[in-house]
């Protein structure tokens, strides 16, 4: 039986020798469960990218600008340390990867659902893209049930978000519904 040959990838950015990763997401708005995944991928890898998706299929209620520097408020506000930089790309994620140089990007995986989507869509980045991996994160037990869709549910009806989300976006989210 011959040997196969592995295939293997430089998983750095722009051959710096620094291995950096993606974290892409709406972030409308960044919860607690995101923030606890930057932490622990801040901590796993030398540089981070949270990266904030400009159009999505979802209805948005803060705008890409708002989502981008509440994002980096409420990293600041946890005292999350690495080097991570927040910023917004439009279009497929695997063509903002190959643009930017990166091979790596983070999801995070709560219940079935969240694998059957990622799951779908690996294997379809595996098709368009062979040379981009994901890896997936479960958030620590306490977050497990929090997306942006319920933190907003939570916000329109006035509940308590002190758990949720940071002051910052707390504020953002009380205001938005005050408005609207």
């Amino acid at each position: 039986m011959e040997a196969q040959e592995v295939r293997r990838h430089s998983y750095t950015h722009n051959g710096s020798g620094t291995v950096k990763v993606v974290y892409p997401g709406t972030f409308d708005p960044v919860t607690a469960g995101h923030l606890d995944i930057i932490r622990r991928a801040a901590g796993m890898f030398e540089a981070l990218e949270v990266a904030v998706v400009n159009k999505s299929s979802k209805a948005m209620v803060f705008d890409t600008e708002v989502r981008v520097e509440l994002a980096e408020k409420a990293i600041l506000e946890q005292g999350i340390q690495g080097n991570i930089t927040v910023r917004s790309f439009d279009g497929l994620l695997i063509d903002y990867m190959r643009r930017e140089g990166y091979l790596i990007f983070i999801r995070g995986l709560r219940a079935n659902s969240d694998f059957e989507y990622e799951f779908q869509m690996q294997l379809m980045n595996r098709r368009l893209a062979p040379e981009i991996t994901g890896i997936y994160m479960m958030p620590s037990e306490h977050n497990m049930y929090l997306s942006s869709t319920v933190v907003k549910e939570v916000a329109r009806f006035g509940g308590d978000l002190n758990t949720l989300v940071t002051p910052s976006v707390e504020k953002a989210l009380k205001n938005y519904y005050r408005r609207n």
